[in-house]
């Protein structure tokens, strides 16, 4: 003869937990958010779930095993309950409120890893980490060979692009471009990011040499311009502007300002640096307009 086994009429959290397949803590966890309804505690003080909580523990999670989520859950139950009272717990939730929901969720989230695998592929190509800029800076630089551009000029891109966008991170590639590819441009950037560096809090704002390096500084940059304009980027530059701004139309840019960057982006400037820096922009900007009035007259 088989043995009779007689069911208990409650088992505890630990028993319950290892029938539906789960843990304690996640049904106090479905207790504390209201999914699952805490039973009455027994003489010592324990849980004791009852037939009724297990149902509904197992439905909670068949429904996790098809990816509702929680909040879907608890709105499933309610409707079933408004619909039938609280009978209602005894029996399965009303779900298809809810799939339609989970549907474009995981369309969402399809569409997601398409992304991401797009991402993927496109850093092997690319290369890494100079693929995680935008397409419209990767492919100005495209052409350099391996090892032409420094970490410190993928940082500079990086931050541009936060700031002022994939365009204006584009139109700055031009720089790089040139300093890539113009060794003795090149060594006079590093001389003047030495000399710039060495403009410390131990310099004072006045010291002439801040203002000599303003200059020099002014000077190289009319030289990359030059350098720009006689490889042709500016005219590629041209385009770029006309491009992007038609694939943007309708769209909502979503890049920093510069007024919202200068207070979140830390540079470790000294007061005489900064100077420095705010002297050789105003040069650059008298020196272009002096240039753009040759030209017209």
């Amino acid at each position: 003869m088989y043995p009779s086994l007689t069911p208990p009429r409650q088992v505890k959290i630990g028993d319950a937990a290892a029938f539906a397949g789960t843990t304690p803590r996640a049904i106090r966890h479905y207790h504390q958010i209201g999914l699952l309804p805490e039973p009455e505690r027994g003489g010592d003080g324990r849980r004791r779930y009852g037939y009724d909580d297990m149902t509904r523990l197992l439905w909670i999670r068949k429904m996790a095993d098809a990816g509702i989520s929680l909040d879907d859950m608890r709105a499933a139950f309610s409707e079933a309950r408004g619909e039938a009272g609280d009978e209602a717990l005894d029996h399965a939730p009303d779900i298809e409120s809810v799939l339609s929901r989970l549907e474009k969720t995981l369309s969402a989230q399809e569409a997601a890893i398409r992304r991401r695998r797009a991402a993927v592929q496109r850093l092997r190509a690319v290369g890494s980490p100079l693929g995680l800029l935008s397409e419209l800076v990767t492919d100005r630089l495209s052409h350099l060979p391996p090892g032409a551009l420094r970490p410190s000029d993928l940082d500079t891109l990086l931050v541009t692009e936060r700031i002022f966008g994939p365009l204006g991170a584009a139109i700055q590639a031009g720089t790089f471009i040139v300093l890539a590819t113009h060794p003795d441009l090149r060594a006079e950037e590093d001389r003047l990011e030495a000399a710039e560096a060495a403009l410390d809090d131990g310099v004072e704002p006045d010291d002439p040499r801040v203002e000599e390096l303003a200059v020099q500084r002014c000077a190289h940059q009319m030289a990359l311009n030059r350098a720009i304009d006689a490889a042709g980027l500016d005219a590629a530059e041209e385009k770029i502007f006309e491009t992007y701004e038609a694939d943007l139309k309708g769209e909502e840019r979503t890049e920093m300002s510069a007024a919202a960057a200068i207070t979140k982006m830390p540079y470790d400037f000294s007061p005489a640096r900064m100077r420095c820096v705010e002297l050789a922009g105003r040069l650059l900007g008298e020196a272009l307009a002096a240039d753009a009035h040759s030209a017209d007259s």
